[in-house]
């Protein structure tokens, strides 16, 4: 882990005053929510979610839904982990408990994003986590010219042409900690292989694996 935060601190343009918050923002806690980020990602999420619904609601005068489509693909995992890219969070990822370093997938850098947002918040104030998530999200705010069609209701459109059965969706398994699950879930349209994905929620599990499916479609 590279202890010297001054490139992160110039692409969030915010210096921390408490290191140790952000030092557990990005450890990875190996099951340990005291010694981890999984606490500081809850609040994260939240900063978050908040923010970026506050700014939809400035900026498109449009109704529920076509905002509700707009936020879960700007707060998806797939999201913020770009985000997390774009901050180099690997560089500074420390591990509890001296245990060997585990491979960073786009799950694990989104939530470390959350929870440096919710650090950000916990050092400062939420007026300044609120500016420095407009910094890092407005370019995506911005190239969304149209409200995004989710993956479900994309996957019904097509399997409707195409006068098939309504896809069915089933829950395969749920595992991790109540306030930090992992869902898996499966779809299947007929006449094609089935299609499985991971997500925090079932709805958000549900729409990976009708991307899938989409894609599946789309090849034959």
């Amino acid at each position: 882990m590279n202890s010297n935060f001054l490139e992160l601190f110039d692409k969030l343009n915010y210096n921390f005053r408490n290191k140790e918050i952000l030092k557990n923002a990005l450890t990875l806690g190996f099951g340990d929510h005291f010694k981890g980020y999984e606490r500081l990602e809850f609040l994260g999420d939240r900063v978050l979610g908040l923010t970026i619904a506050s700014i939809l609601f400035e900026k498109f005068e449009e109704e529920e839904g076509s905002l509700a489509r707009r936020f879960a693909e700007l707060t998806k995992a797939e999201t913020l982990a770009i985000i997390a890219k774009q901050l180099h969070i690997e560089k500074y990822v420390f591990c509890a408990h001296n245990e060997k370093f585990i491979n960073l997938t786009d799950s694990v850098l989104s939530d470390l994003c959350e929870a440096l947002i919710a650090a950000v918040y916990i050092d400062s104030n939420f007026e300044t986590a609120e500016k420095i998530i407009r910094s890092l999200w407005m370019p995506f705010i911005d190239s969304q010219i149209k409200p995004p069609v989710d993956s479900k209701t994309k996957l019904q459109e097509i399997v409707q042409a195409k006068k098939l059965p309504l896809p069915v969706y089933v829950e395969l398994e749920r595992i991790g900690p109540d306030h930090n699950p992992i869902f898996k879930m499966q779809v299947n349209v007929k006449g094609f292989c089935s299609c499985i994905a991971e997500g925090k929620s079932k709805k958000e599990a549900s729409q990976k694996a009708a991307e899938k499916m989409v894609w599946e479609i789309k090849k034959k």
